[in-house]
């Protein structure tokens, strides 16, 4: 086990705690939050979160690297600008936040070049700063946003799991890590690392949900109408907050949150002996070194979201809150149409698995009701929808159904979604 050390400054009255690993090495950290829009407010304020915890714990921000849209501070939608909190009545979590890569710099390219260091691929990009550590530096990588089977999704393309363990694998040949920590907030994340990532990379990985299930959104916000966080990564950080990180060990960690997280299974990969470190050795701690005696008392949550769905609880809290017929009207034909178009959706999904299996229904069933993991790109069709993300276990099953196959995959797609009207909107 690594065993880490302090160094005690004194300046004048107080003092301050400097945190150091051995052979002076150094904690390197990469948040992502990987969409945009409004309605994912709770992906951008995990990640500011994220970095306030870090900040506070004593990483300077020269080795924190953050790539974030930035359209949720300043959305005409935000009824505080440049205010977001991460739970019910908290602090400005976007205060002193950098912006590496905003907009569309926030792509999978850029963060697998940034988790390299790889400075030339991203030159004249953003604020071109990549990870510069090296064999003793410790790695905390943070990524939040939806997910499918096999995938993780920015706002305007996908980073596959085959793709992710291909770059981690090259980050450890190069010797850029000694350990390195991922907490991975998404649908199906767990789908990006189960019998994928193997045990000899000094990786340890905890994941909001199994390879099968949804992650879940949590805090609405009746002011702000929308939700402020998702379950898995506020309860990291308020555990990180409340607990002795010079003490608490990555694995207890996950313990207390796989306990608190009870709408999917939370999960770890990679190298489990990582997780008898200290969370210190990741995060760094706070300058007393204790729990934040000044933090408020974790929130309860109640009302947890389905990830899927928080599109359609946003409009029925909407509902909810209206005062007027008219109001109540506009709002009930908003639910409507949605749920008509994601009704239109399975049924595209459906008619291309009738196409590919010569109109069986018999064979279709379970097509459409059994999951598997998806491991490359087969679905153009619709794809830039989030709901889409949902659906994509379809593809997985008769790739297997086909034997591989996928020519008379790719026909039915072509065939039916050329046919039909494109899905515009978040549905």
């Amino acid at each position: 086990m690594i065993v880490s050390f302090l160094v005690l400054t004194l300046l004048g009255v107080g003092s301050v705690l400097t945190y150091q690993l051995p052979n002076g090495g150094k904690i390197w950290a990469l948040l992502v939050a990987g969409s945009n829009d409004y309605s994912n407010y709770r992906h951008q304020a995990d990640v500011c979160h994220a970095y306030q915890l870090l900040h506070s714990n004593g990483i300077p921000d020269e080795n924190i690297i953050v790539m974030m849209y930035d359209d949720i501070a300043y959305s005409n939608e935000n009824p505080t600008p440049g205010v977001i909190v991460n739970y019910p009545n908290g602090t400005n979590v976007y205060q002193g936040v950098p912006k590496d890569y905003t907009g569309k710099a926030v792509t999978p390219e850029v963060f697998l070049n940034v988790l390299k260091g790889n400075a030339d691929a991203v030159k004249n990009i953003g604020t071109g700063r990549v990870l510069e550590s090296g064999p003793n530096d410790h790695l905390f990588i943070n990524f939040v946003d939806h997910g499918a089977p096999g995938l993780l999704a920015f706002p305007d393309s996908e980073l596959y799991a085959d793709t992710l363990e291909q770059t981690l694998r090259e980050v450890a040949r190069n010797k850029r890590f000694a350990k390195m920590v991922l907490y991975v907030e998404a649908c199906e994340s767990g789908s990006m690392f189960d019998d994928i990532l193997t045990d000899t990379l000094n990786i340890f990985v905890t994941t909001a949900a199994d390879p099968l299930e949804s992650s879940y959104a949590c805090y609405f916000d009746e002011y702000r109408q929308t939700y402020l966080g998702d379950l898995f990564s506020v309860s990291w950080m308020e555990d990180s907050e409340k607990e002795n990180l010079l003490r608490e060990s990555l694995h207890h960690q996950y313990e207390a949150v796989r306990h608190r997280v009870n709408t999917s299974h939370v999960e770890e990969y990679g190298n489990l002996d990582i997780g008898a470190l200290h969370i210190s050795d990741f995060l760094g701690f706070h300058m007393n070194g204790l729990p934040n005696a000044a933090m408020p008392a974790v929130p309860k949550v109640q009302g947890s979201v389905n990830n899927r769905n928080v599109q359609v609880a946003l409009l029925q809290k909407k509902l909810e809150a209206s005062t007027t017929p008219k109001d109540r009207y506009a709002i009930k034909f908003e639910i409507h149409k949605l749920l008509k178009l994601r009704h239109h959706l399975e049924s595209v999904v459906k008619n291309i698995a009738l196409k590919v299996v010569g109109g069986d229904e018999g064979l279709v069933y379970p097509l459409v009701s059994h999951r598997q993991r998806l491991t490359r790109d087969i679905f153009q069709c619709y794809k830039s929808n989030p709901y889409t993300l949902g659906q994509l276990f379809v593809f997985v099953n008769l790739c297997r159904n086909q034997g591989g196959n996928e020519k008379s995959i790719l026909a039915a797609i072509d065939g039916i979604c050329l046919a039909k009207p494109m899905v515009e909107g978040i549905i």
